[in-house]
């Protein structure tokens, strides 16, 4: 039988997405009861990492959900969505491996076999090492529940090849792509970005320009521009000149704090992240309960309107002062008016294309990835008219996400239409081949006048042996693109934004907690296991006191003597047994 759960909180969560559970963990950290409620069996929504097996269940039912009807408030009870974060428009192809047989040694049946070894993230993230979210995990003390891996390589597609872009100064002089004039350059720019600092004579200068143009009234070279506009400040050519100096002090700034890399990745995928803040919640008092079914929740009419009253869960009705909802669990009959947002656009959630796709052969071939692959980055530019272009991260095994000798890619951009594999397309065939080309024999016919010796040439085509399409959504408040009002007591947090790193999200999590909690401290550290004090401490009599309570006198002279000679007797044992074993190694 299903035990109930405590009546009254200070907070509730509904919903275990990474802006969710940092909410959750600042909220129990400061000591305030949290309830911690997903209907999903699973941490994370749309921010989870699923096996391949959980993976293509989790695609088949979202591919198979059957659209219901928008619910409203009657009798001021809200039913909430019952499948709250399904992805769209899901599609799933694998490699015709009936017809052209094994590709490497792998087919269908013994990637299924390995399904275990897969970790495939939802939104797959990285870290950048000086950005808000490595900060938020040291300073909290959270990143002690996860393990982290700098990233391996970033690269980009020049002149129809893929190629390693020089990050740092010794990858500018040891990269034979770049020759010493454009190393100069290269070296004499990235030194002026990190150099920059923004006055009202720098934002007038740069004001109304492009970065790209900046880039080009340096003189760089098309490829030094490429790699600088593309790989290091992430943009594109309609990227804002300011927006594209921060970026690329943000990247240099970032590099050799965690190895020659300004990026660092979670081992067994970015569905981990929101666990730790969910952990820290855990270990502070909070409550948690996956899979539990939450019906709705219940409202009262006050002066302003509707005020939220209490969230009905099973057959409870439990209460708290404040209530955070997630992605994807409410209807739009929650907003009491909405009208639509005027000024400056802000930046939505969501609207994500999104591919899975496992290959072969690493990007760009084995030489290209030193060390097995690990993590990679490459950032491709708009192309079909797009706004914004294509990242792709790849996995390999050392990064806990698959098994050896297979590798995934994950391909990212804001969707355009409502095909998502065709939005990725132009993205994908640039790096990426539905057939199997494997690597040509080159015949050494010198080497005697009777045989000829065969060389193997190294294979740089990748293979698709398997790939999925699906778009992530928006969450209502942004799919509304309108200012909105709330009933009192309801907050309603974003899903995952277009965004390398966590910046957004952090914000709004930051933003949210000091609108329940004004004067509270946002995440302060975590004390680590062995500084908390279980009970009273016992209190430690003073020095003073010379006398038992016998009223004998202490000899501390003779204990200390006992003790030396206790400790003595210990270590001449230690040696004794160390030189039998040894006696006894050299016998054998």
């Amino acid at each position: 039988m299903e035990e109930d759960l405590p009546t009254e909180f200070d907070l509730i969560v509904i919903g275990t997405g990474l802006t969710e559970s940092i909410i959750a963990a600042a909220a129990s950290r400061i000591g305030k009861t949290v309830l911690h409620l997903d209907t999903n069996d699973y941490y994370g929504g749309y921010w989870a990492s699923f096996n391949l097996e959980a993976f293509r269940k989790y695609l088949n039912s979202s591919a198979t959900q059957i659209s219901t009807a928008v619910e409203a408030i009657n009798n001021n009870f809200l039913p909430l969505q019952a499948q709250p974060t399904l992805v769209r428009n899901v599609q799933e192809q694998w490699y015709n491996f009936t017809e052209k047989g094994d590709v490497d040694g792998w087919n269908r049946e013994k990637i299924e076999q390995e399904f275990r070894k897969f970790n495939i993230d939802l939104v797959p993230k990285l870290l950048y090492a000086r950005g808000s979210m490595v900060e938020l995990l040291i300073s909290s003390n959270i990143c002690r529940y996860a393990e982290f891996r700098a990233l391996d390589r970033v690269a980009t597609v020049w002149d129809g090849r893929i190629t390693t872009v020089p990050c740092s100064r010794s990858d500018v002089f040891t990269n034979k792509e770049v020759n010493v004039v454009e190393k100069r350059l290269l070296m004499k720019f990235l030194q002026s970005c990190v150099t920059y600092e923004e006055d009202s004579e720098a934002k007038e200068e740069l004001d109304g320009k492009t970065f790209l143009e900046h880039l080009q009234s340096h003189k760089l070279t098309p490829n030094l521009t490429h790699y600088v506009l593309c790989a290091i400040a992430m943009g594109n050519a309609r990227t804002p000149c300011r927006e594209g100096i921060a970026a690329v002090k943000k990247f240099l700034m970032s590099l050799g704090h965690y190895g020659n890399s300004p990026f660092l990745f979670p081992v067994y995928g970015c569905g981990e992240i929101p666990q730790c803040f969910c952990r820290l919640c855990a270990v502070f008092g909070g409550i948690y309960c996956l899979n539990k079914a939450v019906e709705g929740i219940h409202f009262e009419q006050c002066n302003e309107g509707l005020k939220y009253d209490s969230v009905k869960c099973g057959k409870q009705n439990i209460t708290s002062k404040g209530l955070v909802v997630g992605q994807g669990y409410m209807s739009r009959a929650v907003f009491s008016k909405s009208t639509p947002a005027e000024g400056a656009a802000q930046k939505l959630c969501g609207n994500l294309a999104r591919a899975v796709i496992l290959t072969n052969v690493p990007l760009g071939g084995a030489s290209q990835n030193p060390g097995g692959g690990g993590v990679a980055i490459m950032k491709l530019p708009p192309a079909n008219n797009h706004q914004e272009g294509a990242t792709i991260l790849q996995m390999s095994h050392p990064s806990g996400t698959c098994p050896k000798a297979i590798y995934l890619i994950h391909v990212t951009t804001l969707a355009v239409t409502e095909n998502p594999e065709e939005d990725l397309k132009p993205y994908v065939a640039q790096i990426l081949s539905k057939d199997y080309l494997p690597a040509p024999e080159i015949t050494n016919e010198n080497a005697s006048d009777t045989e000829s010796e065969s060389v193997n040439r190294e294979n740089t085509s990748s293979t698709i042996l398997y790939e999925a399409y699906f778009n992530i959504p928006s969450c209502l408040a942004c799919a509304e693109n309108a200012n909105f009002s709330l009933p009192v007591g309801v907050r309603l947090v974003c899903g995952p934004y277009h965004e390398l790193d966590y910046d957004q999200s952090i914000e709004q999590a930051k933003t949210v907690f000091h609108e329940i909690y004004p004067d509270e401290e946002f995440l302060p550290r975590a004390p680590d296991p062995e500084e908390i004090i279980i009970g009273e401490e016992e209190p430690v009599p003073d020095q003073g006191d010379s006398l038992q309570d016998s009223n004998e006198p202490v000899d501390n002279a003779s204990e200390c003597r006992e003790l030396e000679s206790e400790s003595t007797d210990a270590q001449e044992a230690k040696e004794d047994a160390v030189d039998k074993a040894e006696e006894c190694t050299e016998q054998k």
